[in-house]
């Protein structure tokens, strides 16, 4: 699969970390000219990407800014001519607590990111991909929380299952014009954020794998590796698709 990214220009953002980093050295490593987006500086990432051989370029971007974006997405053109995927997977979470808890700074800041941020991005790398004759695909990250609930995460959990809605819905809207729209449905992934959380409570581990079939959490390149498939021409007539990356948990 991963002959077909040479030389293909990918978009991730939240790319810094995690997931989204896992992502872009999965693109790196099949020779796709990777820029890695996120509200922080990347350039120590890109460094040691271009130092092992890849094409590599970092981009600061704030997703909840609409004139962010399309600079960004503008600026990415100019320079490299087109845009044949984007990994929209920039987001944070709110603190958790119950729902009326949540203040409206807290429920407009994580709309802003989860929901507004993939908009943003959906909106202005689509109208790139349209003016382009191999035209491209777009892959959103939700959550595993976007079919399910999660005590204290309301707004978080909100906006996942919007960005289900959106992509469904954009794929309909383009599924004719060429551009491809899906998103993956990470469960428990060992990004630092989780082994954060594990380290100061280790017994939430323990918690967490009582609810995975898998019996283990997964890890950030299994999500990286559906993401390079839903971009990748094995998958031409998936559409529309919110693929699980969670080791069985939403059917358990």
């Amino acid at each position: 699969m991963k002959e077909c990214f040479k030389d293909k220009v990918v978009l991730i953002t939240g790319a810094a970390q995690g997931i989204g980093f896992a992502t872009v050295n999965e693109f790196a490593k099949a020779g796709a000219i990777v820029i890695l987006s996120d509200i922080i500086d990347t350039k120590q990432q890109v460094k040691e990407l271009k130092d092992n051989g890849y094409n590599a370029a970092s981009y600061i971007c704030d997703v909840s800014s609409e004139k962010q974006v399309q600079k960004m997405i503008e600026d990415i053109v100019s320079t490299y001519g087109k845009l044949d995927c984007a990994f929209n997977n920039a987001g944070i979470q709110t603190p958790q607590k119950p729902m009326a808890e949540i203040t409206y700074e807290e429920l407009n800041k994580t709309i802003d990111v989860d929901l507004k941020g993939v908009w943003n991005c959906m909106k202005y790398e689509i109208q790139q991909m349209l003016k382009q004759e191999t035209k491209g695909a777009i892959v959103n990250t939700s959550s595993q929380g976007g079919i399910t609930g999660f005590p204290g995460q309301a707004a978080y959990i909100a906006c996942k299952h919007a960005i289900i809605g959106l992509t469904r819905t954009a794929s309909l809207d383009y599924a004719a014009k060429g551009i491809r729209i899906n998103a993956v449905l990470p469960g428990v992934i060992l990004t630092p954020m989780a082994q954060d959380l594990i380290k100061r409570n280790p017994k939430i581990e323990e918690e967490l794998l009582k609810d995975i079939p898998a019996k283990r959490l997964g890890q950030p390149y299994e999500v990286a590796n559906a993401v390079m498939w839903l971009c990748s021409p094995y998958s031409t007539f998936v559409d529309g698709a919110s693929i699980s990356v969670d080791g069985g948990f939403s059917i358990h």
